[in-house]
């Protein structure tokens, strides 16, 4: 006789409930905090609080020390040393570089990239959002000189901190103007790596760009032979990391070549994903002559029930899913935190004095000049409407809130600067400066100009 069917444990065997629960308990709250939107921009504000205070403490030498400890890392006779600045400005920005390259493929494959005329919008006010900064940049700072080479610094958008802004409006801004400047920061933080690679980079090393394009080549191969695991393309996409720093240019922009090559199409989907666990259950519930073989069906069904269930969304949602809470809470704080710890009483603004001005009129005012008037010239010319729901004066908000540049202008300001560390803090307290000061212009606009939605509205806008 069989024996009665015995509901199945919320705890694993061996587990102690008492210690479930209290688990749950802890990490409810810190999962509700990690999908807030503004959380990753409540870390970074506490990382770069940190540097600050630590930099222009007593204990300040200790900052800088900290950098520059070296590693090195050996197997045999061969042997690379690094530092631990290396290991963040080009390691895990890489990491973070990848996180982006995922998000622009998702958006072309089936987001607000996908059609010309959904992307015409937020690809016109990015452009716009990086023209006029830079124009400002250059006309205040002049086009020669040491302090020239910054004039990528003020034309990036940090998203992070861009969203944490918009959360804080609340009902005020609706879900299509918060889609808007994710997709602008996205098309952004494109083109400023288009930027990075074309004008920061100290000449190209051929050796390097024939490893890099091996690299690629053995991804593709990977892809027609149908291979969908992870861990498989793990090796050529270091390949290619160390090949495109090879050539010269800056290898995060290795991270965005993989994330673009990455697959966006399903497989099983989510049909599929049902069609299969009604297969497999019927399989593992069936009765079998032996033991052995009903074992055997179980293993074999299991393995097509994991497949099934690793295939329904696409390889770019599932990576970037994977490796996004790593980027947002991880990586950019410890960016943050390596790389925005200025000591306020080393800075002479008299060596450039035009630079902290050049970057801050460029990130407060730029920003929002380009995205309004490249935003207005495309509807008016026809090329484009605006998203329902989106006005003009939250299109004016977005443009502000735009000019919080942090992460990717800090990490420019290294590039452009790498040989003077003098314009290289001047240049990120202009960062840090104008990035509060774009913040708090966004949300007194946000309050001024922008009302709440009406709660049935934005019931009737989730139910819908």
């Amino acid at each position: 006789m069989a024996p009665p069917d015995l509901p199945v444990s919320e705890h694993p065997p061996g587990a102690s409930a008492v210690a479930r629960r209290a688990s749950h308990a802890v990490m409810r709250p810190l999962e509700h905090f990690i999908e807030v939107q503004a959380a990753s921009g409540i870390i970074l504000v506490v990382a770069t609080a940190i540097a600050l205070i630590w930099a222009n403490s007593p204990w300040g030498d200790t900052y800088d020390a900290l950098l520059a400890t070296r590693f090195e890392l050996g197997v045999g006779s061969w042997s690379v040393v690094t530092s631990l600045e290396f290991l963040v400005d080009d390691v895990l920005m890489s990491i973070f570089f990848l996180v982006i390259g995922l998000e622009v493929r998702r958006e072309i494959h089936g987001g607000e990239l996908s059609t010309l005329r959904r992307a015409a919008l937020p690809m016109i006010a990015a452009l716009g959002g990086m023209v006029v900064p830079a124009a400002i940049y250059v006309a205040m700072v002049g086009p020669v000189g040491d302090a020239s080479p910054g004039w990528g610094v003020p034309v990036s958008t940090d998203t992070a901190f861009a969203l944490g802004v918009l959360a804080l409006l609340g009902s005020r801004i609706p879900p299509t103007l918060r889609v808007l400047l994710l997709a602008i920061a996205i098309i952004d933080d494109l083109l400023a790596i288009l930027v990075i690679a074309i004008f920061y980079t100290s000449g190209i090393q051929l050796r390097g760009l024939g490893v890099a394009v091996g690299g690629i080549g053995a991804i593709l191969i990977l892809q027609r032979f149908g291979v969908r695991r992870v861990a498989a393309y793990v090796v050529p996409a270091v390949v290619v990391w160390a090949g495109i720093s090879w050539t010269g240019i800056h290898p995060a922009i290795a991270g965005v070549i993989v994330g673009l090559m990455t697959p966006a199409r399903t497989w099983y989907g989510h049909e599929g994903l049902a069609d299969a666990a009604r297969q497999h259950l019927e399989t593992i519930d069936r009765p079998t002559e032996t033991q052995g073989t009903r074992l055997a069906n179980l293993a074999r069904s299991m393995f097509e029930l994991r497949r099934a269930q690793r295939e329904s969304v696409s390889p770019v949602v599932r990576i970037e899913t994977a490796l996004h809470v790593w980027a947002a809470f991880v990586i950019m704080p410890v960016f943050a935190l390596a790389n925005a710890g200025i000591a306020f009483g080393t800075i002479d603004l008299s060596v450039a004095p035009r630079l902290a001005a050049g970057v801050t009129a460029g990130l407060v005012l730029g920003k929002v000049a380009g995205i309004v008037l490249a935003s207005a010239g495309a509807v008016k010319l026809g090329i484009t409407d605006l998203p329902p729901g989106v006005t003009w004066r939250g299109i004016t908000v977005v443009g502000a809130v735009a000019g919080i540049g942090f992460t990717m202008a800090l990490f420019i300001a290294n590039l452009a600067f790498s040989e003077r560390p003098d314009l290289r803090d001047i240049a990120t307290v202009a960062v840090l400066f104008a990035s509060v000061v774009s913040a708090l212009v966004a949300l007194i606009l946000g309050r001024v100009a922008l009302t709440k939605a009406d709660p049935v509205k934005r019931a009737d806008a989730r139910s819908s």
